[in-house]
This record gives C-alpha cells, structure tokens and sequence, in this order.
C-alpha cells in the first residue's frame, strides 16, 4: 500500500513512548565496551521537519514532544530524552525538528557500533539515505525491513537491537511482526527486540500479544501509553512497545517515568499506562 508517511504523525505522544524506550535501551547495550548492531526495520525518513505542511496538518506533535519542550520539572530519563531533541534542534527555543528512532540511534552509536536502515517507500527512502550520509557506521537500504531481520541475523557482534516499527496500514502487519521475531529469535536468541504498536482495535494486540505467549519465547515486556480509553471510533488511542530480552533496568525505569507522562501528555486525565510481563524469564 506504501501510503503511510510518518510525516503527519512526527512527534507525537506514541513517537515519546517509543524514543525514550530506544533511547534506554541503547543506553544499556553502551555500558559494555564491545560494539553492537542495531537494525531499524521500518525507518522513514529519519528528520522531520515541523513546520512543513504535513507535520502542521494536524500539528500532532503539540500533544508528544511540544508538551514536554518547555517544562522544568523532567524527570532525568524524561530530560535526556528532550534534551537529544533539542539538540537537533541546535538547542534553540523554538521546536521545529524531530529525529526519527534513525536518528535517535545516530545520535548514540559510537565508532564500533553499526547500524542498517531499511525503508521500502519509493518518496522516503531517498531523503532517508540523504539524511545518513554522512554517517560512516550507518547503512540505508531500499527493501522490505521484515526481511532483513531474517537476512542480517545473527550479527557478527553478537549483541544488538531490532526494532521493528512498521505503519499497520494492513492487519497483516500483525502476523508479520510476529513471524519476523520467530525468524530472528531463532538466529540471535541473546539481541533484544522492540515492537511499536498502535492500539486502534483493540483485539489486534490482544491477538498479537497470544501469538507472542504461544511461542514460547521468554522475557517479553509489555510497555503501553494510553491518552484515551479504547473506543471504536477511528484514531489510535494508545500505543506501546514489546521488548524481548529488555535490559534488567527497563521495567523499573518504565514504571518511574510513565505516571508523569500520563500526567503531562493526556487531557483530562482520560489516560493510563502498564508495564507488565507477556512471558517473564
């Protein structure tokens, strides 16, 4: 289909949840010396710009990252998380870039990590390889990013991230987030996995999140960040992450942070949050 364009959505509360969990566990895998691989399946474009018509259209990222850019009450991981964007930003006052998870991961890898970015859209994959060009470390490929899980693993590092962030423009992306980490966990049993998904209906991560159970994979860590109650209206009402083999910190780092965003980024107080275990170890 190749209609989705993150564009519209950049920085928005599910880009929030999602970069401050990258971020930590990038963290982590720098605590050790030896270098890492780090493959980002679904990359975009990796830059967004905010004050293009897109992002403006429906200005998506007042209700994530805008509502977090002038406050002095962060939490420290909350803090670091912003201070990465303001960075990009050239630490000006005024929002008006935000890094996609690509950038997000440039930002932290040093000279002995690597990493592979994959974008299939025929408008964004050019901008993508633009944007990592001068990168040395970093790789851009035109391709299906579910397939390079099964073609890139194990890496030659032995220690490494997936992150596998599709759009969810067909209810098949489901299944094949799934699959994708039977196929890499069958190659590279120690990396660790992270999943974004939006929660729209409900019943697709509930489905998503038993076929997960049923295959018999250990330490799955569900992490979500709901701004509204599920509905059957048309709009994402939460979103989350699935992480498999997540750093040791990762639950406890969640569950300090998530009641400030939930605070800061729903209205009303129409929101909630979880951390829970899908398969402890």
């Amino acid at each position: 289909m190749l209609s989705y364009r993150h564009s519209f959505h950049a920085g928005n509360h599910a880009d929030v949840l999602k970069h401050i969990v990258l971020m930590l566990i990038l963290e982590n895998l720098k605590q050790k010396e030896k270098g890492f691989y780090y493959l980002d399946t679904h990359s975009g474009v990796g830059l967004y710009r905010l004050l293009s018509a897109e992002a403006q259209k429906n200005a998506e990222f007042e209700t994530g990252i805008g509502k977090l850019w002038d406050r002095d009450d962060l939490p420290e991981i909350v803090k670091r998380y912003v201070d990465m964007i303001k960075k990009i930003n050239h630490n000006k006052p005024q929002l008006r870039e935000y890094a996609g998870s690509p950038l997000i991961a440039a930002q932290m890898l040093r000279e002995q990590d690597r990493a592979l970015l994959m974008e299939l859209h025929p408008s964004d994959y050019p901008l993508l390889r633009q944007n990592f060009r001068q990168y040395k470390n970093i790789m851009t490929k035109q391709d299906n990013g579910f397939q390079q899980v099964k073609a890139t693993l194990p890496p030659k590092e032995r220690r490494g991230l997936v992150l596998i962030d599709p759009p969810y423009e067909l209810k098949e992306d489901y299944q094949l987030v799934v699959n994708a980490i039977i196929e890499g966990y069958k190659r590279f049993a120690t990396g660790t996995y992270a999943i974004w998904y939006p929660v729209v209906r409900r019943s697709y991560i509930k489905r998503m999140v038993k076929e997960l159970e049923t295959t018999g994979i250990r330490k799955i860590l569900q992490i979500e960040l709901a701004v509204r109650p599920d509905s059957d209206q048309r709009g994402m009402t939460a979103s989350g992450m699935i992480v498999v083999n997540p750093p040791w910190q990762l639950e406890s780092q969640m569950k300090e942070i998530l009641p400030y965003l939930n605070k800061v980024l729903t209205p009303e107080g129409t929101g909630n949050w979880k951390v829970s275990w899908i398969t402890p170890e």
